[in-house]
């Protein structure tokens, strides 16, 4: 099997399971709390950089096609322009920073955690952003609404996610630079 054979596989594998974990919904005004960060950070933990914003982005091609993958069973390119697009697409964003901080300094909780801390934020950064914009929300309103309410849980779950990321990257001895690699074994 190729190495980017391999690397589709996984990050479908995790698109599926970013997917199921959106489904864990607590609604909190415009913005509802989800597993869908939680499961970003475990991606991008377990998988890295490159593998682990594929798997994100296959994710949101998914919802973006229609397929009822988003917080809620919701999809389409609807949700992307509502209220709650800007955190999609910054997941993006959170990947590629938890793959890159984790890549460029070791994959031991302690660095996972400051990873998955700084995804989180930069997810939440452009979700209210984007959710002060397209609801016409003053700057204020959207930190109190579509941020602050956030800071805990994103805690919680950056905390568990680089806890059970480092943790299967043990368990299951995967690295990226040998997974991948085209050898024969």
């Amino acid at each position: 099997m190729t190495k980017s054979l391999k690397e589709l596989i996984l990050a479908a594998e995790f698109a599926a399971i970013i997917a199921v974990l959106s489904q864990f919904t607590i609604p909190l005004g415009l913005i509802p709390l989800t597993g869908q960060t939680f499961a970003i950070g475990l991606t991008a933990t377990f998988l890295g950089k490159r593998t682990g914003t594929i798997a994100v982005f296959i994710y949101l091609l998914l919802g973006l096609i229609g397929l009822p993958v988003f917080s809620g069973m919701t999809g389409g390119i609807g949700v992307l322009f509502g209220p709650s697009g800007g955190y999609l697409l910054g997941f993006l964003l959170q990947s590629l920073a938890i793959g890159w901080i984790i890549e460029k300094t070791s994959p031991r909780f302690p660095k996972a955690w400051f990873a998955n801390m700084v995804g989180a934020l930069l997810a939440l950064i452009t979700g209210t952003s984007w959710l002060a914009i397209s609801s016409s929300l003053p700057l204020q309103t959207a930190i109190l609404s579509g941020f602050v309410p956030f800071l805990f849980p994103e805690l919680l779950k950056s905390t568990g996610a680089a806890y059970l990321g480092i943790l299967l990257r043990k368990r299951l001895h995967f690295n990226t630079d040998t997974i991948f690699s085209t050898k024969k074994q």
